[in-house]
């Protein structure tokens, strides 16, 4: 491949430039590698990505390619969660991606290996591989390992549900603190099926990351193996021109959703395929996600859907096996090419499910059809998102009084002080991509709706978003949003909503006319905006859209 900014007279300049980096002639002879590390001191799914991309120079060098390191941000959405914030993490999404877009291009890499780890981290870096579009693969800084309190596994969900507990009097402080001391034990992405996790194993199902990067534990030596492999991998990519366009193709993100499916993934891979697609060209809309829902069984129930964890998936097989599972029904596409520089039907040869506790089979799954399920109805009639896998079988129907708030933060002190009741349907609004602005995740609120024991009987909808760490009746993403005059804008207290998930319908139960009426007087809430939120609000779609930037 032509390095057409080192090579020739009049590219000397350039060549001086990297000769003040310490390189030599040698190594400019050879395919330049840019190497993306998304390695920070904040993020503790990144505190390891250092050790991580010097594995992934390794293998570059050994496999003839000269690698050069440069930074990507990523925010930590725990540590963000339940503040303002919040409303710095999907945003981050874009930034990563047209930062590393801009880095990629005006320095002329032949390859990138992308390393990052965290929720809007590898969308963003999957999106900026689709723009780009030169050879690629990912390596995450995988998974930590599960906590354990009181002999049972643990993760980032049964923390924020103690807090609940802690608030309805049923555990005390000491209680908590244990909690606090042993819930995240590791380095790594949290260890459920929470959305970091979910995205780094739908890279492996998209074709974009090699067997294990979506489950190997953060703490294990395999990662450091498998960045190497990556480092390797990336220089085959290169002598063959395949690039992520190649491989990101719609029968490849049909693939990952239906992995999706049968994962049980968190709700915002329904934020993160549709904006993958859209860099790559293809549409993916969310009324494809309830027809291919229908025909995938969903086949693991990791935390907080159940208690099972990464390290359990991992030692079950990995996203392979659920994949190889997958294929016995026809699944999935199996000539999709991969960043090994075979057919994904290649890669899953072999690949067997070594705990069907873990992984089902797919003649025995959870249920016959998917994790997630996209409800519509004349509150969202552009759609709506719930955790399907992770809803108590007597909320999967629910009818109840709206109890509505304008923010996290009021919802969040009326749950506190006991003012939400069984049959209630709590409403957050003003809380969407745009509104919020940024979409901020409701994982306090939902945590403590289960901690305090009302998860089988209190449901709630936002035009927000949830983390990967929720369960319960929870659903988001209602479009449109409050702040561009959705439906939600004009729900009262009292108004009766119903919730059908097998069904696929959410339906404010008020007469026409009236809402007719409310709509025709009703003037969406603004809120006085800086910065880069101003900029993100202005250009923002809706969430049904994969809250894309126009």
């Amino acid at each position: 491949m032509p390095k057409n900014i080192v090579d020739g007279v009049q590219n000397a300049p350039h060549r001086s430039l990297y000769h003040a980096l310490g390189l030599t002639q040698e190594e400019l002879d050879r395919p330049l590698i840019g190497i993306v590390s998304s390695y920070n001191e904040i993020v503790p799914g990144h505190m390891n990505i250092d050790k991580i991309v010097d594995a992934v120079k390794m293998g570059v060098a050994m496999a003839g390619g000269t690698p050069i390191v440069f930074p990507a941000i990523a925010v930590c959405d725990g540590i963000a969660m339940g503040h303002t914030g919040m409303k710095y993490s999907l945003v981050t999404r874009d930034l990563i991606a047209d930062s590393t877009e801009a880095m990629a291009l005006a320095h002329g890499f032949d390859g990138l290996v992308m390393v990052p780890n965290c929720d809007k981290n590898v969308p963003g870096l999957l999106m900026a591989a689709a723009r780009v579009n030169i050879p690629t693969v990912f390596v995450s800084g995988g998974p930590m390992l599960a906590g354990k309190v009181e002999g049972k596994k643990t993760s980032l969900s049964s923390m924020f549900e103690a807090v609940g507990s802690y608030n309805a009097g049923k555990i005390d402080g000491a209680k908590l603190l244990e909690y606090e001391c042993k819930t995240c034990p590791t380095c790594g992405s949290c260890s459920g099926m929470y959305t970091a996790n979910s995205m780094n194993c739908l890279t492996e199902a998209l074709g974009m990351g090699l067997r294990g990067n979506g489950t190997i534990p953060a703490v294990f030596s395999a990662r450091i193996e498998l960045a190497k492999h990556a480092g390797m991998a990336v220089m085959e990519l290169v002598k063959k021109d395949i690039r992520p366009r190649d491989i990101m193709t719609k029968d490849a993100l049909i693939n990952a959703l239906t992995v999706d499916m049968a994962l049980g993934c968190s709700t915002n891979s329904m934020l993160h395929l549709p904006a993958i697609a859209h860099e790559c060209g293809v549409e993916l809309n969310l009324d494809i996600a309830n027809e291919i829902s229908a025909k995938t069984p969903n086949l693991c129930h990791l935390a907080p859907a159940g208690r099972t964890y990464m390290e359990d998936l991992d030692e079950a097989g990995g996203v392979y096996a659920v994949m190889n599972e997958l294929t016995k029904k026809g699944l999935l596409s199996t000539d999709c090419m991969t960043v090994t520089g075979k057919t994904m039907g290649e890669n899953l040869d072999g690949c067997k499910n070594l705990n069907p506790e873990v992984i089902r089979p797919i003649e025995n799954p959870y249920s016959e059809t998917g994790g997630i399920a996209v409800l519509k109805g004349n509150l969202a009639p552009e759609g709506s998102v719930v955790k399907r896998s992770a809803v108590l079988p007597e909320m999967l129907v629910h009818e109840g009084p709206a109890r509505v708030f304008d923010c996290e933060e009021d919802a969040q002190a009326a749950i506190d002080a006991g003012k939400i009741v069984p049959g209630d349907v709590v409403v957050i609004r003003y809380e969407g991509p745009k509104g919020g602005p940024g979409m901020r995740e409701m994982l306090n609120p939902t945590s403590a709706i289960m901690g305090m024991g009302l998860g089988s009987s209190v449901a709630l909808i936002t035009d927000g978003r949830f983390s990967g760490a929720t369960r319960g009746a929870c659903v988001g993403h209602v479009t449109p949003e409050a702040a561009s005059g959705g439906l939600i804008g004009v729900v009262e207290e009292g108004d009766i909503i119903s919730i059908n998930i097998p069904e696929n319908k959410i339906e404010l139960k008020v007469d026409e006319a009236v809402l007719a009426e409310r709509l025709k007087n009703f003037t969406p809430k603004k809120k006085e905006l800086t910065g880069y939120l101003k900029r993100y609000a202005a250009l923002v779609s809706g969430g049904a859209s994969g809250a894309i930037l126009n």
